[in-house]
């Protein structure tokens, strides 16, 4: 269902753009709903990457259990380094690429809820799975623009969390006996198909804070959803950073990791990324080709959405016929969603009959 949802609503290419920046992309082509857009003729005609990059053209995450710092430390991380801050994306992150004005129903976003998961996470119907789903299709469509971001304008990025730590929340949610071995099964599948179509992060920020420390932190959250979190899960998230993610991303990324006290030091981590010689990892292997390539698929957000898209009968993200039409024809019936952006006289645009 949730790929299905997503061929709806997500557009590609340019008229994709992430909530919080504006890129101009070179390109010839332009009509009333699609601005300039990179694209083939762009770089044969010389458009290219490397001269813009600089010192902080990077891809840099920052992870850490729940409520561990990760927020604060990334904003001001970059500000301090001049590169553009992401927050962590949430079940209504595709409304903010197609720049809604308001959330759109739950239908249309993952039909999951992040709320129910914390307060009853083996409910009946599948909702933790397609919560887990829904949130690595995000993350992947936030890395996709942030590698945009990063391409287009040569600044760097830095996100909270991101695709490749994702997984963390799958082996927590299996471990604590939420979600099934077929789920399991499933996710690695669709990770396996669509993560190496991307390159890791440059530098990876890891802030380690005692699962009973970050359960402290939650009782007080002005979230009552979050403030009765099993310890459990909190352990489970905390042992798969440490035993899974930090060894593989290690492999393929620079890996910086500090205590929560430490991580507010801003200073003292920028000085370290100063210090960093990013001497491993693809991205030394990249030239104006590769960069070509990758440019025109994070672009193309519907295109990498569908990287997760696979065949298979999973009756926690699985739909029948008659319900996805009944939703389909309801999303139709949205204020200036029957037609393409700029199309719809019903939201106000004017001149439809010259375009």
């Amino acid at each position: 269902m949730a790929l299905t949802v997503i061929r709806m609503v997500v557009p590609s290419g340019a008229a994709a753009v992430t909530a919080g920046f504006t890129v101009q992309k070179a390109g010839l082509h332009t009509t009333s709903v699609r601005s300039l857009r990179y694209g083939l003729w762009a770089y044969l005609l010389g458009e290219r990457t490397t001269p813009r990059l600089s010192q902080y053209s990077k891809i840099i995450t920052v992870d850490g259990n729940l409520a561990s710092g990760k927020g604060a430390l990334a904003q001001k991380l970059a500000d301090k380094l001049g590169m553009h801050y992401m927050p962590e994306p949430d079940t209504f992150y595709m409304d903010k690429m197609t720049e809604e004005k308001e959330p759109l129903p739950v239908d249309f976003n993952g039909m999951c809820s992040l709320e129910k998961f914390y307060t009853d996470p083996k409910a009946a119907g599948g909702n933790s799975y397609r919560l887990q789903n829904w949130m690595y299709i995000m993350r992947l469509l936030q890395y996709a623009d942030a590698i945009e971001h990063l391409l287009t304008t040569g600044q760097g990025v830095i996100l909270e969390r991101s695709p490749f730590s994702d997984m963390v929340f799958l082996e927590a949610m299996f471990k604590e006996g939420y979600i099934r071995k077929e789920c399991v099964q499933h996710y690695n599948e669709i990770k396996g198909i669509s993560i190496c179509e991307f390159l890791p992060p440059h530098l990876a920020i890891y802030i380690d804070q005692p699962a009973e420390e970050v359960q402290k932190k939650l009782k007080q959250s002005d979230k009552a959803f979050l403030q009765n979190v099993p310890l459990s899960y909190l352990k489970s998230v905390e042992d798969s950073y440490k035993k899974s993610f930090l060894p593989s991303i290690s492999e393929t990324s620079e890996l910086l990791a500090y205590d929560a006290t430490q991580a507010q030091d801003v200073e003292r981590v920028a000085e370290d990324i100063e210090y960093l010689k990013f001497e491993k990892g693809p991205w030394l292997e990249q030239d104006d080709v590769t960069y070509h390539h990758m440019r025109m698929l994070v672009e193309d957000k519907q295109r990498v959405a569908c990287l997760t898209h696979i065949p298979k009968f999973l009756p926690e993200i699985t739909i029948g016929a008659h319900e996805y039409d009944e939703k389909y024809t309801a999303f139709r019936a949205l204020p200036g969603k029957q037609y393409a952006r700029g199309y719809n006289e019903d939201v106000g645009d004017k001149y439809v009959w010259l375009k």
